[in-house]
């Protein structure tokens, strides 16, 4: 079996996690997970569900330069699909539609261990998990947006405010009464 991103390697068996046996790359230092080890060891795994995670995906990562090249499944030659995993520096997780196997570039398998991810792989690829991370991006762009238009010490109280808010029984009162000073 061929590395997807490099043709000119051979993949090498391997093992991720002690129980999961992978394909690797000496070269690119990327991950195929064949598909039926990875159900095998997921199934053993505690179960975990998108809603469980936290709306916040923050982890410094470097961005393997081989991210953005397409590739081939090594096992059935079907293009891999990809699903963006949003991170200040975001990345792709490959998947092939027909065999199901997974592709990780180098460090990527890491990331999505310290997010919690590494076992619902699958449900990335779901219009839910794309709704999600939608979201965040715009949550995200919207906080940077007040940063930038209000200063942080400003910005960093108006944050405080709505949070105290959005717990608030009343909160809206709060906000309504805002909205009313701002509105004469």
């Amino acid at each position: 079996m061929r590395c997807p991103k490099d043709g000119a390697f051979e993949l090498v068996s391997s093992r991720l996690d002690k129980e999961l046996v992978v394909e690797y790359c000496s070269d690119c230092k990327g991950t195929w997970i064949p598909a039926s080890e990875y159900e095998s060891w997921q199934s053993r795994q505690p179960p975990i569900k998108l809603a469980d995670l936290p709306n916040t995906l923050d982890v410094d990562y470097v961005q393997s330069p081989f991210d953005t090249k397409a590739a081939l499944c090594p096992e059935c030659r079907h293009y891999l699909s990809r699903t963006k995993v949003g991170l200040k520096t975001p990345f792709y997780v490959e998947r092939c539609p027909n065999c199901g196997g997974i592709w990780c570039d180098y460090g990527e398998w890491d990331v999505l261990q310290k997010l919690g991810l590494h076992t619902i792989i699958q449900q990335l690829f779901t219009s839910e998990w794309q709704t999600r991370s939608k979201e965040r991006e715009h949550a995200e762009r919207e906080r940077q947006a007040t940063i930038e238009k209000m200063g942080e010490d400003i910005a960093s109280r108006l944050f405080e405010l709505a949070d105290l808010l959005e717990q608030h029984p009343n909160g809206d009162f709060g906000v309504a009464y805002l909205m009313r000073r701002f509105n004469q």
